[in-house]
């Protein structure tokens, strides 16, 4: 997980935030968040979720799977995803529940959960 570490610590520098700031800022303290850009410790899923909103780039970038940031306007659908929800209805509604509709990060929260629902599944 050195990619990430090192991936929370370039968006931070980039806007030239000391880790003291966007501690205060994420409800976070600075202890936390130098273990999270050395690596030491890998960030809860809502860390990771803040740091994907305030910078407005993908969990895909922060994991360091792409190299482009693609914030809010990011619309990538795996077909995977929408072939696990729709062969297991359990699940679709589970998920679905868990979520207003109505919240513009609903639909992305949706599919991250259900990727992590899957991957436990296996």
């Amino acid at each position: 997980m050195l990619e990430l570490a090192q991936r929370l610590k370039s968006l931070r520098e980039g806007i030239n935030l000391s880790q003291a700031k966007i501690a205060a800022l994420m409800g976070a303290t600075q202890a936390s968040v130098n273990r999270y850009e050395n690596g030491q410790t890998t960030p809860p899923l809502k860390v990771l979720l803040w740091y994907a909103d305030f910078f407005d780039v993908s969990m895909d970038y922060i994991f360091a799977r792409t190299e482009q940031p693609e914030g809010k306007l990011y619309e990538h659908k795996p077909k995977v995803i929408e072939a696990i929800t729709q062969d297991n209805k359990a699940l679709k509604q589970f998920v679905d529940m868990c979520f207003d509709p109505s919240s513009p990060v609903s639909e992305k929260l949706r599919d991250i959960l259900t990727a992590m629902l899957r991957e436990q599944s296996e």
